[in-house]
């Protein structure tokens, strides 16, 4: 039997009353009773039994006072022989749940580790060392039901698809059975790699992503422990900290996915793979990066299935779907999309792609790397170790007479002018840059070395955007703004606008946001701006031309979000940050 870590334990009824787990009263009663009652149960039992405990602070008092694991157990698989070393009878009075057997060690979820004699028991009856992780009541109460009856599957390696929502007690469960030794051999470190509870965990983790609709996993080896996070919808989110030295062992899991060398630790390396989880396929771009403390491993979660490439579905309005249909159909030119990373640039172009495909056009793609794999496109992979670069593999491109060419990102100014002349002779050239709005764009290539005359000759629109989280639909709350935030916001104070705010429900998992959203500032080419560019007009010049064109500045494109209740205001002020100012009569109705 496992004793909690403490050597100087708190006096448990004190414990209850002081975290509100149960009142003096009801604690009264059950002692009373306990001395009545001729099973001598325990006290705790017979609060859980009545219902009179709060079961997510009890298991929180004996987690931050006695130091056990909780436990959630809709996310655990159970094998069979390990239901068969207690039987369903003493499973059900004892209130315990065998869940994970390692070598001569039985791990058991129960709701009241501090009924010593029943675990004594449990130790005589089995013949294993006991070992105790703590279940809310109710929770294990169904979960015996369920797993004696054979309602919860036990398959021998998959992952479940659903209710996963907890991996802490997966990984503190198994933290202490997986210990490396720093100088093992590759054979070995394999070993461990494949073992069960490490597979389990990679795979619950890779599951849980896909569930999440999470960008990107994050596995981080820091000092004492391993930080496992998640993107998703854009901010990072912490999921659990395995012990350090639980980390190689995950790490290795993702080399040998990846087919990487597990025994190489002091270079980057990358790779991919495909998992199949929820009916379909998913691939995981895969990068990993030696740190002070270990590998850093970056998993990107490229979801075909639940990513969409469609423009009318993207968060574009009406108007901005047909300004970039109609520069998409123009026959040659270039249409550029700026942003930072992650702000669904490629996302944006795919969409055009897919707007343009058909079996009359030839079209070419070169990324590094390729992210979405699209039917009937070519796509190349730039690999700079073997001298596939940007511009060697755009030379070779344009021998293959491609109608149109999607260029990754334009990084140099050798790429650049490639492109330049692409779209000077008849292609259609899509690309994207690293620029903070649109106007930028302009500078950044004259900052390369393009002459104005070459971007006003090709350039068709300039793009820029940002990815607002969206407001979940279900518990979203309506407000009525303040009058100094009209004023800051330049708009109409006569006008009485209602907003809306984040709450958080069980559909969004508390956060009040679910999925994201496009905004955009969105600059054609028009004649007059043209001639600016020509005569090297500074770039508020060209931005106040484009505004009397009706182009919205970023800013003021997620206000009209948050004016129609798809998004929030601080979700606005938090995108939108660099574009801090609004001219006058700007930012809304």
């Amino acid at each position: 039997m496992t004793d909690p870590k403490r050597s100087s334990l708190p006096d448990l009824k004190e414990a209850l009353l002081r975290a509100g787990v149960v009142n003096s009263e009801e604690l009264q009663k059950a002692l009373q009773e306990q001395t009545k009652s001729s099973m001598k149960l325990h006290f705790l039992d017979i609060l859980l039994q009545k219902g009179k405990c709060n079961e997510k602070k009890l298991a929180d008092v004996f987690f931050k006072e006695y130091g056990y694991r909780i436990v959630s157990l809709k996310m655990l698989i159970i094998h069979k022989e390990v239901l068969e070393l207690i039987p369903r009878r003493i499973a059900e009075v004892y209130g315990c749940l065998p869940i994970v057997l390692y070598e001569n060690t039985l791990t058991v979820a129960v709701a009241n580790p501090a009924n010593l004699k029943n675990l004594d028991e449990l130790h005589s009856l089995t013949g294993k060392r006991i070992r105790v992780s703590v279940a809310e009541y109710s929770q294990l109460k169904e979960y015996i039901q369920k797993s004696y009856a054979g309602e919860v599957a036990v398959p021998e390696e998959p992952v479940p698809e659903e209710g996963t929502e907890d991996l802490v007690s997966l990984a503190n469960m198994v933290e202490s059975e997986v210990v490396l030794d720093k100088q093992q051999q590759a054979s070995d470190l394999m070993e461990q790699a494949n073992q069960a509870p490490v597979v389990k965990l990679v795979n619950m983790t890779l599951v849980e992503g896909v569930r999440r609709r999470a960008s990107d996993i994050f596995i981080e080896p820091w000092e004492g422990f391993v930080r496992i996070r998640m993107r998703i919808d854009g901010i990072l989110e912490e999921i659990v900290r395995p012990q350090k030295s639980f980390g190689d062992a995950i790490v290795s899991r993702v080399k040998i996915m990846s087919q990487l060398n597990i025994a190489e630790h002091r270079v980057p390396q990358d790779g991919r793979f495909k998992v199949r989880t929820q009916g379909r396929e998913v691939d995981v771009r895969v990068s990993i990066l030696p740190s002070s403390f270990g590998e850093k491993v970056c998993l990107r979660i490229l979801d075909t299935g639940a990513q969409s490439h469609d423009i009318q579905k993207l968060g574009f309005t009406r108007s901005e779907q047909e300004v970039i249909r109609a520069s998409a159909k123009k026959p040659h030119g270039m249409i550029l999309v700026t942003g930072p990373t992650g702000s669904g640039k490629t996302t944006t172009l795919y969409s055009v792609l897919k707007y343009l495909d058909s079996p009359q056009v030839n079209i070419t793609t070169v990324e590094d790397p390729v992210e979405y794999q699209i039917a009937g496109i070519n796509q190349v992979n730039v690999r700079e170790s073997i001298g596939l670069t940007f511009p060697a593999a755009l030379r070779s491109i344009l021998r293959q007479d491609p109608d149109i060419i999607l260029i990754g990102e334009i990084r140099d100014a050798e790429t650049l002018d490639i492109a330049v002349k692409a779209a000077l002779t008849g292609h259609l050239v899509l690309s994207t840059l690293h620029t903070n709005d649109a106007v930028s764009s302009v500078t950044r290539m004259e900052n390369l070395g393009l002459e104005p005359f070459l971007i006003a000759s090709t350039v068709l629109m300039i793009s820029a955007q940002r990815l607002v989280r969206r407001l979940c639909p279900r518990c979203r709350v309506a407000y009525n703004l303040e009058q100094d935030i009209y004023k800051f916001l330049n708009l109409d104070p006569k006008k009485k606008i209602q907003l809306w705010k984040a709450k958080g429900c069980s559909q969004c998992r508390q956060l009040g946001y679910q999925g994201r959203s496009v905004v955009t500032e969105i600059m054609e080419m028009k004649p007059d701006i043209l001639e600016l560019i020509m005569q090297g007009a500074s770039a508020d010049v060209i931005k106040a031309k484009a505004r009397e064109h009706g182009m919205n500045t970023l800013r003021e494109s997620a206000i009209q979000k948050a004016l129609t209740g798809e998004t929030s205001l601080d979700e606005v002020f938090r995108v939108t940050i660099a574009d801090a100012g609004l001219p006058p009569g700007g930012g809304g109705p």
